[in-house]
């Protein structure tokens, strides 16, 4: 061979394939940008998780509110037991009973005041109101009426009743408690003695 010029390769051989070429380099700018892409990337999935389960919170299915307590005149009774035998200690125009209060269920019912609808009578009772009555703890109230003037009182009480004011987390309600015959018979009765004595 002679001669100048470039050197051939030979049969076989390429010069692409001896040295291949360099990757081009990125500049810093490329560089900043994919990491902005990143950032945004990851900043996107995050939003998008956040957006979901906020969705899914906020259209969760809600569990019912508990019930409200009943109204304290639905869930007691009180029941005439009977008349107590007069103490000679007492006023003789008073009449002395017992009664059985019973709070069926809920919450605890307080018993601020004890009347009753004649003008000539007047009423005290043993625990003082206020007292509380709890669920499934019945509870003897012992109550006494006296004569403060006959002229007010009727000679015969028909259907007497007892108001009752009621207090429970729910409300305060004024009940009228009709305690039966057998309550009627002997206030008449306690009624008929202390007026007549009166009037001797």
């Amino acid at each position: 061979m002679s001669g100048i010029g470039p050197v051939e390769p030979e049969e076989g051989t390429h010069a692409l394939d001896a040295f291949p070429a360099p990757l081009p380099q990125r500049g810093r700018r490329a560089r900043a940008f994919e990491r902005h892409r990143r950032t945004v990337a990851v900043g996107f999935l995050a939003g998008a998780v956040l957006t979901g389960g906020g969705y899914l919170y906020v259209t969760r299915p809600r569990p019912e509110p508990p019930p409200a307590p009943p109204y304290p005149s639905q869930v007691t009774a009180v029941a005439y037991l009977k008349a107590r035998t007069a103490d000679p200690n007492t006023v003789a125009r008073g009449f002395t009973f017992e009664v059985e209060m019973t709070t069926e269920s809920g919450p605890p019912v307080t018993v601020t005041r004890i009347s009753q609808p004649y003008a000539g009578l007047s009423v005290s009772s043993s625990p003082r109101a206020p007292f509380r009555t709890k669920a499934g703890s019945p509870r003897k109230i012992s109550i006494t009426i006296r004569v403060t003037e006959c002229g007010k009182v009727p000679r015969n009480a028909g259907l007497p009743f007892l108001d009752v004011t009621l207090r429970n987390t729910r409300a305060m309600q004024v009940h009228s408690f009709i305690l039966g015959s057998r309550y009627a018979r002997d206030l008449s009765r306690a009624l008929q003695v202390a007026c007549s004595n009166e009037t001797r």
